[in-house]
């Protein structure tokens, strides 16, 4: 599963997103600090083939996958030392697996922002900033334990000194480790410390409901030219949280009308969703049977048994093969009997590499 960390200042649309995207009842009031719980919600990930499949086998439940999103209280500048309330809370995300900064693009007179202006540029380096100092008090720790570990000699902590030397450099100064540019190595080391900096970083732009159907706004702009002159590789999402929030209100076969009305052809969530996949890598394969079709969420690059163990770790340990047909062939051919009929089922084994969409029934001993 999923799981998405949202990170901004107070009074950014962080809540009123959430409350959107899960239909929570997070508390959004106007002013900085409401949220003082951590909020967890699960939303459905949209995928119309899944649909298309279920039409076609027609089973008792369909189950789609799923995006656990965890939203907490508005960080401010000093929050790494206790400031607000925002800091007490970087815990919760520190599992997620991605983390989706929420950053005010609009002017609203009737929305206090925090540090007195719209400025997205400094709203952006300010949540950086704060995420690097809490990274680097647990990074000190670490540093401290691996140092006296070092000199006895212990083989690990050797190896993972001059690594946590290198992390530490760049978080004293508040930059984040994505700028570490850290090999695949670097970063496995690291992985224990669920470092916040060290996670892909997805922007989610609030905007204005006229800049999101047109032209963009100087504040989108200049958020989009800070990322690139940075070198930070990281995707912005424009979205509007008043949008999505009336969107939440509206029976689902009445938000596709609304969206066009608005000349959008997409929800913020699904855009979300849709960007959170590419940047980790993720795909979807299907499985579908009378009892259940669901969507199961996997990295590009599994082979069968790793797939498999998705369902249950039993499924990966005694896999014997995959049946699997493409989503194409099996909606042209109505269904997993006719496709294997026609010969467009294919038996594949433990190196077969999933493809995006494929529909598969696995084969296993235990």
């Amino acid at each position: 599963m999923l799981r998405l960390g949202i990170v901004g200042l107070p009074n950014v649309g962080k809540s009123t997103l959430f409350n959107a995207l899960t239909s929570a009842a997070a508390d959004a009031a106007n002013y900085p600090f409401c949220t003082v719980e951590p909020n967890v919600g699960m939303v459905e990930v949209p995928d119309p083939r899944l649909k298309q499949l279920a039409d076609i086998v027609q089973p008792k439940r369909t189950v789609p996958a799923v995006v656990q999103f965890v939203d907490i209280a508005g960080l401010v500048k000093g929050a790494a030392e206790g400031e607000g309330l925002g800091n007490k809370f970087l815990a919760n995300i520190r599992e997620t697996d991605a983390i989706i900064h929420v950053v005010r693009c609009f002017e609203d007179e009737d929305v206090t922002h925090v540090m007195g202006s719209v400025d997205p540029v400094r709203d952006r380096e300010v949540i950086e900033f704060e995420l690097a100092l809490a990274d680097l008090g647990t990074v000190e720790k670490r540093l401290d334990r691996a140092a006296r570990a070092a000199k006895s000699g212990e083989k690990e902590a050797v190896a993972e000194l001059p690594v946590l030397k290198r992390a530490y450099e760049f978080l004293k100064d508040g930059r984040g480790l994505w700028e570490a540019n850290l090999s695949a190595d670097e970063r496995a080391l690291l992985a224990p410390l669920t470092l916040l900096t060290a996670k892909p970083v997805l922007y989610a732009a609030n905007v204005t409901d006229h800049e999101l159907a047109g032209d963009e706004g100087s504040h989108l702009k200049a958020l989009r030219e800070a990322i690139v002159k940075s070198g930070e590789h990281a995707q912005v999402v424009p979205f509007s949280a008043r949008i999505e929030a009336e969107l939440a209100q509206l029976a689902p076969e009445d938000r596709e009308e609304f969206l066009h009305s608005l000349g959008l052809h997409s929800a913020g969530l699904d855009r979300l969703i849709q960007a959170s996949y590419e940047l980790l890598g993720l795909q979807t394969y299907f499985t579908a049977g009378e009892q259940e079709v669901r969507a199961w969420t996997i990295h590009r690059g599994d082979t069968a048994p790793k797939a498999a163990g998705v369902i249950h770790t039993d499924f990966e340990r005694g896999f014997i093969r995959a049946e699997t047909v493409s989503l194409e062939d099996f909606l042209a051919s109505g269904g997993l009997k006719e496709a294997r009929d026609k010969g467009l089922v294919r038996s594949e084994g433990k190196e077969y590499v999933v493809q995006d969409g494929d529909v598969m029934l696995f084969r296993f001993n235990v």
